[in-house]
């Protein structure tokens, strides 16, 4: 009896606006609201009729250590706010209220002012375990993997996204990796942002490469929480070792370091060699190491115990910290439907080494995200960065230079060549960076691997926006007028699968036209992601068709209706009565159209065609057949009349 009368009672409370019924989670204050207090106390004199006898008589025997007080509705003591039925507690409730997402606890403190009027301030105080999965991702911890050269960085960066982004490449005597990669790790239930560096060498000289990646780690060690300090167990504590650990001392002096022995897979056979490694690790001063293998991952789960406590710690003390609530600090998995051009934009940034590309992306993100230099091929691996533009989100990927694949060429150049072509076939919008000096003197826009790059990227049926670079080396205004003039026409001779291909001229290095590239990658995105109604087609295609000059009009194919089955890119069919296909002419006439009438210049348009067979006169299609399977009529002998 106690409970339905309980829930009636808290029905009527939340009819009435008796008492605060809100989620504390999701409310905007955290006081109560002037309408509240208003009708409390207006039922003041109603709520001193609630006494432990007046409890105790509708058998309510709980309430015992009221001891005779008036009792006001409003009392934090009986009502619990949250978003589920309210009910009345055996013991005294505490001021906290356990919430069991991603280890949230929710304190309520109470403050009795004046007039009786209890005000609560609601708090979200998250503890231990944090779930890593549930929280985004601009606030996850960030872990560095540092390290002298060819010690396995990339192989465990690879390990713990678990996928194959990164060069990896057995050369002792050069450096593989020269731009730091980031991604999400997953390693078991935990989830933090990983960078894989380059190989640092105290000793490299001023200016050289070595120094200027050295210069860029220690940027990247200024936004990282945590590093993963890794050496070759198999070659002992080298030298170069212990001035990687001197330079963190002295860059890096409050992150948290875990030393991680890598390729300690054939160490583990009994004769004490990995314990007599461990004991030479302690040298460098943090710690116990971690026997590991990037390569076969063994110890991984060693690591994620080491770095298990660390990062929970870090986790709720950023967590409660937040002014904000656990809905803006944890992602919503609601999957919810997106229109294609509002997805984010893969955009791949290609062309023969020594271009400008790097250049092209520092000034798109508007900071040192690559290396950059005079020299050639600077970049190896193919970096995806992600940034916001007018409210877009997008990827960009800087690729190596590309260059044609010999049989000879071997090394990391041939990987590099590889994963750019993987980049491209990636990509939604391929941006052909050309150098404008090499035009001007060469007195061509595109040289044979451009041409590759730029049939590849129509072939894969990807949007194509072509980017001259280098505009501030021509001096001379009239070379600069010559060069506009000429490329556009002479990429429309050398692709003429396209046509209304764009081009932009900029400068990367002096940041003139980054705006206008970014709004003509939109342009040619939101055309490769559009879609045409059938009905609007058709109209279409009899306009088209009837201004069409055909060599035959008696063998003229008859197209019944014309229709688009998919986008990106954007792909018709065209139903062709009778046996007559339509010819190449005629579907490079049609694609023209489409591109003329609907301004879907710079994308590639594919038609298919489809036969419907045409119902002959004399009655052979497959209704006229089954019509004339039906026999005749015929008479018995029974039914003639004899005269």
């Amino acid at each position: 009896m106690s409970s339905s009368w309980i829930r009636s009672l808290s029905a009527q409370k939340r009819k009435f606006g008796y008492g605060l019924f809100h989620n504390p989670l999701k409310s905007s204050t955290n006081s109560i609201p002037q309408f509240c207090i208003q009708r409390h106390r207006d039922l003041t004199s109603i709520g001193s009729f609630f006494t432990t006898s007046s409890f105790n008589r509708i058998g309510i025997p709980s309430l015992s250590w009221i001891h005779g007080r008036p009792i006001s509705i409003l009392h934090p003591c009986i009502l619990q706010a949250t978003a589920e039925l309210c009910t009345l507690t055996d013991v005294e409730p505490s001021d906290t209220d356990s919430c069991s997402d991603a280890g949230a606890r929710v304190e309520v403190s109470h403050d009795d002012s004046d007039d009786n009027v209890a005000t609560k301030e609601v708090r979200v105080k998250y503890e231990k375990p944090v779930d890593f999965t549930k929280v985004k991702k601009n606030l996850l911890p960030t872990v560095i993997l540092v390290g002298r050269p060819n010690v396995g960085k990339s192989a465990l960066f690879n390990r713990l996204i678990r996928r194959r982004e990164a060069l990896v490449y057995n050369t002792p005597d050069d450096h593989v990796t020269r731009d730091f990669r980031d991604g999400i790790a997953k390693l078991g239930d935990l989830r933090f942002r990983v960078l894989d560096s380059a190989g640092l060498e105290t000793a490299a000289s001023s200016g050289s490469i070595l120094d200027r990646t050295a210069g860029m780690t220690a940027s990247i060690l200024a936004r990282s929480q945590f590093a993963v300090f890794l050496i070759d167990v198999r070659a002992g504590l080298h030298p170069l070792d212990l001035e990687v650990g001197r330079w963190l001392r002295k860059h890096a002096p409050g992150i948290n370091i875990v030393v991680a022995m890598n390729k300690s897979e054939s160490l583990f056979d009994g004769s004490g060699s990995l314990a007599a490694a461990a004991a030479e690790a302690y040298r460098l001063g943090w710690g116990d190491p971690i026997a590991i293998s990037a390569e076969t991952g063994l110890g991984m789960q060693d690591l994620y115990g080491s770095l298990k406590p660390m990062l929970e710690d870090y986790m709720l003390s950023v967590l409660n910290n937040q002014e904000n609530t656990d809905e803006g600090n944890f992602s919503d998995d609601s999957s919810c439907e997106i229109e294609d051009s509002k997805l984010p934009l893969q955009l791949a940034i290609v062309g023969k080494p020594n271009v400008g590309k790097s250049t092209l992306l520092n000034t798109l993100l508007q900071e040192e995200r690559v290396l950059v230099g005079p020299e050639a091929g600077l970049t190896r691996d193919s970096i995806r960065a992600e940034f916001e533009f007018q409210g877009r989100t997008i990827y960009l990927v800087d690729t190596a230079g590309w260059l044609q694949r010999t049989k000879m060429e071997k090394g990391p150049s041939s990987l590099s060549i590889v994963q750019s072509r993987k980049s491209l076939m990636r990509a939604h919008v391929v941006a052909l960076v050309l150098d404008a000096e090499e035009i001007s003197k060469a007195r061509r826009s595109m040289k044979h691997d451009e041409v590759v790059i730029a049939r590849q990227a129509i072939e894969e049926g990807r949007g194509l926006v072509v980017v001259v670079n280098k505009m501030d080396l021509l001096k001379e205004q009239e070379i600069c007028d010559k060069v506009m003039e000429a490329v556009p026409q002479e990429i429309q001779t050398v692709i003429p699968q396209v046509t209304g291909i764009p081009v932009i001229f900029i400068s990367a290095l002096e940041g003139r036209g980054q705006a206008a590239v970014m709004h003509q990658v939109i342009d040619t995105y939101e055309k490769w992601c559009s879609r045409l109604s059938t009905a609007r087609l058709n109209r279409w295609l009899r306009k088209v068709m009837s201004r069409h000059s055909w060599k035959d009009q008696s063998a003229q194919p008859k197209v019944k209706y014309f229709t688009q089955v998919k986008a990106r890119p954007p792909t018709f069919v065209a139903f062709v009565s009778g046996k007559k296909e339509l010819s190449d002419t005629d579907i490079r006439f049609l694609k023209r159209s489409l591109k003329e009438d609907f301004d879907l210049g710079g994308i590639p348009i594919r038609i298919m065609q489809r036969n419907v067979p045409r119902k002959a006169a004399n009655g052979n299609s497959k209704s006229s057949q089954f019509t004339n399977r039906m026999p005749d009529r015929i008479f018995s002998d029974k039914r003639t009349v004899s005269v």
